[in-house]
């Protein structure tokens, strides 16, 4: 298989955000909730868009509980960083003319707060939001959304994420998908195409 296009995911792929991504929210349900969730119990969390793990969690004012998240990430935003050789990894694969792109349970201030300021967003040519398509990961429509506007087949891209809800947004959209196992928690829960140990790993793949 020979691929044109590499998607990532942001959270726990590219970006080590965990930490603050879960803290802040644990402050957010102590805060509006009274209720001081182990933050074991929260990482359900990571992959989907707030507003989603929100409502799971019976948050009764949604729109105030995420403004209130994304104010405690700022906070937090010292504790972010990139993942060893994901800069590296970004520059080889464009050396050799392969297509870069992300998809995104982030929306596009999220994406501007937590992401653009490590200086990585120009080496993508498509960037899917979760304003970008009718319905969050797990759901195919951001993948399907990213397929439309960069005009590819599914056959031509690799996604590269490490959450179930990554692997289902690939597969039920007919696309390839590799687990960034240095970012995830439940690696023998997730089926994939390939599994990949370090970011360097990536370029063992035919492209």
């Amino acid at each position: 298989m020979k691929y044109n296009h590499i998607i990532f995911d942001i959270d726990g792929t590219m970006l080590d955000s965990a930490y603050a991504d879960l803290t802040a929210l644990q402050k957010v349900l102590l805060e509006l909730k009274h209720e001081n969730y182990p933050i074991e119990d929260l990482h359900f969390a990571l992959g989907i868009p707030g507003e989603v793990a929100l409502r799971q969690l019976k948050v009764e004012d949604v729109s105030v509980a995420n403004r209130l998240w994304n104010k405690y990430m700022t906070k937090l935003a010292h504790t972010m960083k990139l993942f060893d050789g994901i800069k590296e990894l970004l520059m080889e694969l464009q050396s050799r003319g392969v297509r870069l792109g992300i998809i995104t349970s982030k929306n596009r201030k999220e994406l501007q707060n937590d992401f653009v300021p490590f200086g990585i967003h120009v080496f993508f040519d498509t960037i899917i939001t979760v304003e970008d398509s009718s319905a969050p990961k797990p759901s195919p429509e951001p993948m399907l959304a990213y397929l439309n506007k960069a005009e590819v087949k599914s056959c031509e891209v690799l996604y590269i994420g490490d959450t179930l809800y990554d692997r289902d947004c690939a597969v039920n959209a007919g696309v390839d998908f590799g687990l960034a196992m240095w970012g995830c928690n439940s690696v023998e829960q997730i089926d994939a195409t390939y599994y990949f140990k370090t970011p360097n790993e990536i370029l063992q793949v035919n492209f």
